[in-house]
């Protein structure tokens, strides 16, 4: 069964700033990947069509697909190395307080893709819940 992960993007003012970042590992001939202290104990599931939901400015806005989870040797300990299908998704934004680490998340409770046809407008989180809970959005 599925499962995503949902991180916070430290440092990112917006989804250009994640893409821009990742950019530049390619462009070093590496895929865009991202490293943690933390290795999943639910790999399998996340590599089972699992996605890491990027956090930014509060708020879930973009997800990219897990397409592998490495161990790998860290200057004091192991690390885990998530490596990510470089294709951004861009998702409804959902508030998403601060946390450290990363969480897991489960597919019922991830925000929706955008899709093509939708515009993706990048509204304050709250006025963004305000208008789908009064049926405006």
């Amino acid at each position: 069964m599925t499962i995503h992960m949902v991180k916070l993007c430290v440092g990112a003012e917006d989804i250009e700033d994640l893409e821009n970042w990742q950019t530049r590992l390619m462009e070093q001939g590496r895929e865009p990947f991202h490293h943690t202290r933390m290795m999943p104990k639910q790999k399998d599931q996340l590599l089972d069509g699992g996605s890491i939901y990027w956090v930014i400015k509060g708020a879930i806005r973009v997800r990219q697909r897990i397409v592998d989870v490495r161990q790998i040797a860290g200057e004091e300990h192991s690390m885990c190395e998530l490596v990510f299908d470089p294709n951004l998704v861009r998702t409804y934004a959902k508030r998403k307080k601060a946390f450290q680490g990363w969480r897991y998340l489960k597919p019922a409770d991830a925000p929706r893709d955008l899709t093509s046809g939708e515009a993706a407008v990048d509204i304050p989180p709250d006025l963004d819940a305000a208008l789908k809970q009064a049926g405006v959005w």
